[in-house]
């Protein structure tokens, strides 16, 4: 491999001997190869996201106060509190630490250094540890607060805070990430089942308007970045979203054709808050000496049937334990959850994946469902801590990023889902996407 210095020095080497213009235009087309070289090498730009990178570290949580529901999304110099949490699957003593990055719209690093974005320290130690009690499965439990005695932040935007051990900064165990938003403007919106591709049938259409309430955007198409997520899921994402049109102050993006999503069908749940009964989802439940098993119901495919309503909470879990004297964190076990859903021919033209936020909705080897050709049928084994959990059959095509429901669990207009609008704006001449307005709805 040639590398860019010693690449120059060719360059310079092998002109060395030809006419002053020749040699001119030799350089120039050489050090064209030179950039175009370091190009190709260097490597792409990281993209943030909420998950695990270590074997030992299970139930990654990140939350505003105790609300076990909301988006980790808390507003600049508000009272609100985000909170992080995960299991170290042993009792042994671990020294963590963690520090902040901010990042742009897409969840790439800024460019701006920490003190422009935080006050007070740049890193924080992880001093609130438990360890767990009577569990089969030995765990202590970390959590920290966010913002703090110590760290606070500056501005808006999109955070990452990157969790590491023994001050080793480069072998992160985790990352979690949230928003702080400035809020400048109001958004309306609104989810209706007839689309410009369909009427009442698999789709949803998103509709919503941007109220600027006299801030000040100079040129709405090249300054505003609007984000818009389903079910906090980064596969399905719409960004580059340009509006419809625009009358004064107001921004509307309706009927447009990026904004129609699949509407998917309502998510499967189970309840292991308990090892003495089996609760909602659950076939049984059993002491495998010396840790417990759970057996799902096996799910069915359900295309062709109509569409029936189902409480959810749209993906997210919650960790409890019936039987918990004091905290449910720290007395909640662990145990070995059975996924089953029968198929007689495995699907050819793509993978199988379990989606939730237990996984931080990720489609990898962690969610990944592997099939048995004896049995006929798809399954996951997965260790996680008690409490309820929501889950759903997402099918990625060969070749795609973005997964469906419908190739397994159906997908109808009625279906309800969770959308979160996100608006940014980078002026003229900044160096940062500021978050200025953040919106839920379902």
């Amino acid at each position: 491999m040639l590398y860019p210095q010693y690449a120059l020095k060719l360059s310079i080497f092998v002109a060395g001997n030809l006419p002053f213009q020749q040699k001119t235009n030799n350089m120039r087309l050489h050090i064209l190869y030179v950039f175009l070289f370091i190009n190709l090498i260097a490597p792409a730009q990281t993209i943030y996201r909420t998950q695990i990178l270590a074997d030992n570290i299970k139930t990654l949580q990140i939350g505003v106060n105790d609300d076990k529901y909301l988006l980790p999304i808390i507003e600049l110099n508000g009272s609100d509190i985000l909170k992080v949490r995960f299991d170290e699957m042993s009792h042994e003593a671990h020294s963590y630490a963690y520090k902040i990055i901010h990042c742009n719209a897409d969840w790439t690093p800024s460019d701006l250094s920490t003190n422009e974005y935080l006050s007070g320290f740049t890193t924080g130690n992880i001093t609130d540890y438990t360890l767990s009690q009577v569990t089969t499965f030995l765990y202590t439990h970390y959590k920290f607060e966010l913002p703090n005695s110590d760290i606070s932040f500056k501005i808006s935007g999109n955070y990452v805070v990157i969790i590491y051990e023994d001050n080793n900064v480069d072998k992160p165990i985790a990352q979690a990430c949230f928003s702080i938003v400035q809020p400048k403007i109001s958004i309306t919106a609104a989810v209706r089942g007839n689309t410009d591709t369909e009427l009442n049938g698999r789709m949803q259409q998103l509709d919503f308007d941007l109220s600027l309430n006299g801030y000040n955007v100079r040129d709405v198409n090249s300054e505003l970045k609007v984000v818009v997520r389903q079910n906090n899921r980064y596969d399905n994402e719409v960004s580059g979203i340009l509006p419809t049109y625009i009358s004064g102050s107001k921004l509307s993006y309706s009927n447009n054709k990026s904004l129609i999503f699949e509407g998917g069908n309502e998510y499967h749940r189970f309840d292991i808050s308990s090892v003495y009964a089996a609760s909602e989802g659950i076939a049984t439940i059993r002491y495998q000496q010396p840790h417990y098993e759970a057996f799902l119901l096996q799910d069915k495919i359900q295309t062709s049937k109509t569409y029936m309503h189902n409480f959810d909470v749209n993906g997210k879990f919650v960790i409890n334990f019936q039987e918990s004297v004091d905290n449910s964190d720290t007395e909640g076990d662990y145990m070995y959850v059975h996924f089953m859903l029968p198929l007689k021919t495995p699907f050819l033209d793509g993978q199988l994946y379990l989606g939730g936020e237990w996984n931080g909705n990720l489609l990898n080897e962690n969610s990944r469902l592997a099939y048995d050709f004896n049995a006929g049928t798809y399954y996951k084994t997965l260790l996680l801590k008690q409490g309820g959990y929501n889950y759903q059959y997402w099918f990625l095509q060969k070749g795609s990023k973005k997964a469906n429901v419908e190739k397994v669990d159906g997908s109808y207009w009625q279906t309800g889902n969770e959308y979160s609008i996100y608006v940014y704006h980078r002026p003229w001449g900044e160096r940062y996407d500021k978050l200025i307005a953040v919106k839920s709805l379902q």
